[in-house]
């Protein structure tokens, strides 16, 4: 569902979304997922993967939404920083 936002807004968030997605490790993981998506077709074929994503931390390909929700844990605690939230 896409977010009801301003002519303005919008234009900053697809700015923003663009520097997010050409940071070097996004760029990294895109590559990765594309070279495992070509090997996994080539392995399986298209209809086994068809539902799935790469999950980079757990290493292997998993349903669209067990890899969002992390797992069952959600996305609250996910990530690297230990950043208290104000």
């Amino acid at each position: 569902m896409a977010s009801k936002l301003s002519a303005k807004a919008r234009a900053a968030k697809k700015k923003r979304d663009l520097a997010y997605a050409k940071t070097d490790d996004r760029r990294r993981k895109k590559a990765e997922n594309q070279k495992k998506r070509r090997a996994a077709i080539k392995k399986y074929g298209k209809s086994w993967l068809r539902g799935k994503d790469y999950d980079h931390d757990d290493k292997r390909f998993e349903s669209i939404k067990a890899n969002r929700g992390n797992d069952g844990k959600g996305t609250k605690k996910e990530g690297k920083t230990k950043r208290k939230r104000r």
